[in-house]
């Protein structure tokens, strides 16, 4: 069933939209001129992957997640870490590009994987990394299958029902015949083969054009809402809001930070997403959007302060002294351990200690052993 965006009680969702659009401009606007800009969107990478899967019904540990960033894995990562660091990845890509290219054909491919739409071929596991998705090529110049190679795969068909007729006429009735290859690396226990992924995206691009004149956050809300409903994947539904929050990056709302909408949807019910009338669903993705962009404005905020409560330590320091790289790569990650410091400031791990103690670092996670260190 196709998705109708139909009449929008504008009356009931201009209001919340407008609010949301206020927060966001504000937001961007402290971000273009702030010195924690950089440990800010940094932060916000973990936060938000560890949001996706809580978003799924998984729990992921924030201190799990920034030791296997960094290669210093404490136990096995599991299957919910791994995919925990694939949206944090693709958080990474897609802000260390273009505005245009999270929409681009080699964006779309690079970020959703390289598998073909609508020709008959299975996605792989290493093109659905992290649960990502194909995107059909409908840009000028890339077309979906040359029409060379269908030929060719057609005639292969018959060559193939020759080879089998003839085996037969000659007498090896015994011969098992020969089966279409298949992917093997795709499990059908996982992935149902009748799932059309990419009649379910096209429906939903095509939406994306539909709405364009429409506010951005509410574009936005109608989009996400779009993503549940359509359900064009059958897992990794995380890129939804990642391919939102660079359109509202691409339409310069967030302009120099992409939106941390998994965040935001912790703040929202489910029950108020996934309502049964329309209009209820849309003001639930606009609360979503209000929530991402006040969280942002709240992390802001905590981090001048401990970049302020941090910077008077600094004061009458020797000018070699290692605390003022500690408080950029404090600033940076949302928890620190001493293998972190030991590695990044080249100093022993009693140094790490000394440094951890002067500037009054908050232990996180409350373990005897393998412990991390953040702000207040």
């Amino acid at each position: 069933m196709a998705y109708e965006i139909g009449t929008l009680p504008l009356e009931r969702l201009v209001g919340p939209a407008t609010r949301a659009t206020e927060l966001f401009a504000r937001l961007d606007e402290r971000l273009a001129h702030s010195p924690v800009r950089d440990g800010w969107i940094e932060r916000s990478h973990f936060h938000d992957a560890v949001a996706a899967l809580w978003v799924e019904g998984e729990l992921v540990h924030l201190e799990d997640l920034v030791f296997h960033d960094a290669e210093m894995d404490q136990r096995t990562p599991t299957h919910e870490l791994t995919r925990a660091h694939a949206v944090l990845r693709k958080r990474r890509r897609i802000l260390s590009q273009g505005r245009d290219w999270p929409f681009s054909r080699e964006g779309l491919r690079e970020l959703a994987g390289r598998a073909g739409i609508g020709t008959g071929r299975t996605l792989s596991e290493s093109d659905r990394e992290g649960e990502g998705m194909p995107f059909p090529e409908t840009e000028a110049g890339g077309a979906d299958e040359p029409e060379d190679d269908v030929l060719a795969q057609e005639f292969a068909e018959i060559d193939a029902v020759l080879t089998r007729s003839s085996r037969l006429l000659s007498g090896a009735a015994h011969v098992a015949p020969a089966r279409p290859r298949q992917d093997d690396t795709r499990l059908a226990v996982l992935y149902d083969e009748d799932w059309d992924e990419g009649a379910r995206l096209a429906e939903w691009r095509e939406l994306m054009e539909r709405t364009r004149e429409l506010p951005l956050v509410l574009r936005g809300a109608v989009l996400l809402d779009a993503w549940t409903d359509i359900e064009v994947l059958q897992r990794g539904d995380w890129i939804g809001p990642l391919l939102v929050g660079a359109l509202l990056r691409q339409g310069g709302l967030c302009a120099h930070h992409l939106a941390c909408l998994h965040l935001g949807a912790q703040k929202v019910p489910r029950e108020r997403r996934r309502a049964r009338d329309r209009t209820e669903r849309l003001l639930a993705w606009i609360d979503v959007l209000f929530e991402t962009a006040s969280f942002g404005l709240k992390e802001h905020d905590r981090l001048l302060l401990a970049r302020e409560r941090m910077g008077r330590v600094l004061r009458g320091r020797r000018a070699n002294s290692k605390l003022p790289a500690l408080v950029d790569l404090v600033l940076s990650r949302p928890l620190v351990s001493t293998g972190t410091i030991q590695k990044a400031l080249k100093v022993s791990r009693q140094g790490a200690l000394d440094l951890i103690g002067a500037l009054g670092l908050r232990e996180m996670t409350g373990r005897g052993s393998f412990r991390a260190w953040g702000i207040i």
